[in-house]
């Protein structure tokens, strides 16, 4: 049987045709360098911070103008610019069935050894997620444009009702799981419906967020409640920035009282180094960090037994953080990071539970966000 064409075998819509048209105009340059024998290059936009820009105006990190070269013909890089062709295939395949996959499969899809030789065309998934970060920035394309997904992290539950797919997901009833947010949630795939809530509570874990979510703090505070399992993924970060900029609803997050958790503010504030490229639609400028803080043992008057003591390398990514340049200007912030370095030792949101089960619902949170008491 002949192969399908592209419109038999999935209806195209004008972005697919764009990224499409792309990874084509790529393939064709390097037939047409090859037969008129000059050596195809790729020229990969550099992720790395040397190529990050701090834009002040808007609040976000940008990628800057440095290129890397990926030529054929170079034992250094040639296995590479294999991998970022195996890689290609592989989207156009998935654009034109109109199909996605994960990160995973695309690894298996184009993983094989090559014939005659012992070598494999990929080892590890480490070896071929960064590929395909490449060929986001070479095509100027997101990861969701290449009909790939990640896998999901990151919960919801609160007063919103979302359409995913056509499927209406009411979020106040989503029981003791609530909603597992997609890796692809752009607005083609997922509308807002219908929004009483007034603000975002993004808490870092999902342990913190059971304790808001059987509390019911979402329905006594009108909010909507996540979390993103860490340093929250692309389409947690993406669902954030979206409700922040479609609804207008405040980002206002709960984190450790740590390095880590200052970091994970930083990337849903302001974007990350090797996300750079994509800082306009993950960025949230105005995201809030209500706690914990560093001056809460105190105020808070918790026990010597919610102590976890800074190691040398707390201590060294604190001192990192705090040289950011939307930190460098910023004095609550430097005021915050050297409090947690004068205390020698950092507390989790869970230490709040030394005060009581539901102390961090019922007083800690509620009183914080009355008093407008946050860093920004």
């Amino acid at each position: 049987m002949a192969k399908a064409k592209p419109a038999e075998s999935a209806k195209l819509k004008e972005r697919d045709k764009r990224t499409l048209g792309k990874i084509v105009e790529l393939a064709d340059d390097v037939s047409k360098k090859t037969l008129g024998g000059r050596e195809p290059i790729f020229h990969i936009p550099t992720r790395a911070k040397s190529n990050t820009i701090w834009n002040k105006k808007r609040g976000i990190l940008e990628m800057g103008d440095a290129r890397a070269d990926r030529p054929l013909f170079d034992l250094k890089t040639a296995k590479q610019f294999m991998q970022t062709m195996l890689h290609g295939s592989t989207i156009k395949d998935l654009i034109e069935s109109g199909k996605t996959s994960s990160l995973r499969g695309v690894f298996y899809k184009a993983k094989h050894t090559v014939a005659g030789t012992k070598e494999n065309t990929f080892d590890t998934q480490d070896e071929s997620d960064p590929i395909l970060e490449d060929l986001e920035v070479t095509l100027g394309a997101l990861r969701e444009e290449l009909h790939i997904f990640a896998e999901n992290r990151g919960t919801l539950v609160g007063n919103i009702t979302i359409v995913d797919k056509g499927d209406e997901i009411d979020g106040r009833r989503m029981g003791s799981g609530g909603w597992g947010i997609p890796s692809i949630v752009e607005p083609d795939v997922i509308q807002f419906k219908k929004c009483e809530a007034k603000f975002v509570l993004h808490v870092e874990k999902g342990t913190v967020w059971n304790r808001f979510n059987e509390d019911r703090f979402w329905e006594k505070n009108n909010c909507i409640l996540t979390h993103g399992a860490g340093q929250p993924p692309r389409g947690c970060r993406r669902l954030l920035q979206r409700l922040n900029q479609e609804l207008k609803l405040p980002i206002i997050c709960v984190l450790d009282c740590d390095p880590w958790g200052h970091y994970i503010y930083s990337v849903i504030k302001q974007g990350s180094i090797s996300l750079a490229f994509e800082s306009s639609r993950l960025a949230i400028p105005d995201a809030k960090f209500l706690g914990i803080r560093a001056k809460d043992f105190k105020e808070c008057n918790l026990g010597d037994a919610v102590k976890i003591d800074l190691s040398e390398n707390d201590i060294k990514r604190a001192k990192e953080i705090a040289a950011y340049p939307w930190f460098e200007q910023h004095k609550g912030w430097q005021k915050e990071i050297q409090h947690l370095l004068n205390n020698g030792f950092k507390m989790e949101v869970e230490a709040m539970i030394n005060k009581g089960i539901s102390y961090v619902t019922e007083e800690y949170v509620p009183e914080r966000l009355k008093s407008k008491d946050w860093l920004d």
